[in-house]
């Protein structure tokens, strides 16, 4: 087609510049279940418009190799037409159905859009220590799953969501500091120099000296700093806010902040451009609470529609609207609950942190907890715009 154009004497098309500010968001397989969140919603709420990035939670790493998690939602389940994103359902012997075939849609209407796939994830990770024995093989089964016929071309790299190289998560790790380096290194030569590769990055202080993560941003396009869940409702029965930006008076752990997560990777010496404020779309939240400052006490987790002590912005705004702010985050009680989550509010106010700090930008775990209008992604794109 290039060459063609080159000959006719046909200008060439226009080349992209990348964008200096990464707008990240997660879209997750099994979202299109439960809570019916499909890949066309990101395209009629407005999400695929402002993002610069979608990353795809998440492939899994089995006996070392990146794989496939969930074949029918992946790329077997035919989507109808109310549900495809221009409308056209999927035949049944369509070669490629389910959320590549819809991602392919999108990425055709929103050019600019690029799609990563994330391969691990908080109940997925165990496979990494494997991984990490042979990373020449992870990098070339990976290679081979990007490129597999049915979808070659859909993704534009690969994210590794080790939690935690060298540290425990789930399952603990003893793999080394070299590690999360290793394999990311070995990805960048199995998928070439214009492959993205992204390593999401523990928040707290302790697992970040676990990892030479100077290293592995050497290699990765950026780290995602998993600036969320500093505290939840299994880690005790007293409230607190699970994304504080900064500590606060009575705060549990002072260093459980997202500034603390920042000044950390930057003291490490990765560079503030390699680095992404995550945001959670979401609310922690408990029960059997009297006292509406953070702190009271509390009975147990309160109850969320797919876990317990976890329910989305979407609904909390309207379950438990917001009845202050502490430490750069909002907080609600109403009746016996207690819940912390951001709103437009306080995500612009962590915005415009991550420019005064010239962060590279800013993802979102995940994208169905938005509103139909994306007013959570909508902060995040708008905020971190300079001020006129």
């Amino acid at each position: 087609m290039l060459l063609l154009a080159a000959c006719s004497g046909a200008p060439p098309p226009p080349t992209r510049t990348a964008p200096s500010v990464k707008i990240v968001g997660y879209f997750t397989d099994w979202g299109v279940y439960g809570r019916d969140f499909q890949v066309k919603d990101l395209d009629t709420s407005g999400s695929g418009a402002r993002l610069t990035h979608l990353v795809y939670a998440f492939g899994k790493v089995t006996d070392g190799r990146c794989a496939v998690a969930d074949a029918w939602a992946d790329h077997a389940k035919p989507i109808s037409a109310a549900d495809s994103v221009d409308g056209v359902g999927d035949a049944p012997d369509a070669p490629l159905r389910g959320n590549f075939g819809q991602l392919r849609k999108l990425k055709a209407k929103h050019p600019g859009l690029k799609l990563i796939w994330s391969f691990g994830g908080w109940n997925g990770s165990a496979g990494f220590t494997a991984a990490a024995r042979a990373p020449e093989t992870f990098g070339t089964s990976c290679h081979a799953l990007l490129t597999d016929r049915r979808w070659a071309g859909l993704f534009d790299g690969i994210e590794v969501d080790w939690e935690y190289p060298n540290a425990c998560g789930r399952q603990c790790d003893r793999s080394g500091p070299a590690a999360l380096p290793r394999l990311l290194q070995a990805l960048r030569g199995s998928l070439g120099s214009q492959a993205l590769i992204s390593a999401a990055v523990p928040a707290d202080l302790g697992k970040l000296e676990a990892a030479d993560y100077l290293a592995a941003s050497r290699t990765a396009n950026w780290l995602s700093a998993m600036t969320y869940d500093y505290f939840g409702t299994d880690d005790s029965n007293h409230t607190a806010p699970h994304s504080p930006l900064t500590s606060y008076p009575g705060i549990p752990r002072p260093t459980a902040t997202t500034t603390s997560t920042v000044d950390e990777l930057l003291r490490l010496g990765v560079p503030a451009r390699k680095v992404l404020l995550g945001i959670g779309f979401y609310g922690r939240g408990w029960t059997g609470v009297t006292s509406a400052a953070p702190g009271g006490t509390a009975t147990g987790p309160a109850a969320g529609r797919f876990e317990k002590g976890l329910e989305d912005y979407a609904v909390l705004i309207f379950r438990c609207p917001p009845t202050g702010t502490i430490g750069g985050t909002a907080y609600a009680h109403c009746g016996t609950e207690w819940w912390s989550y951001d709103t437009p509010t306080t995500i612009r106010t962590k915005m415009a942190y991550a420019r005064e700090k010239s962060l590279g930008g800013a993802f979102a775990w995940e994208l169905s907890g938005d509103t139909a209008r994306a007013d959570l992604l909508g902060a995040v794109a708008t905020g971190l715009e300079p001020p006129a």
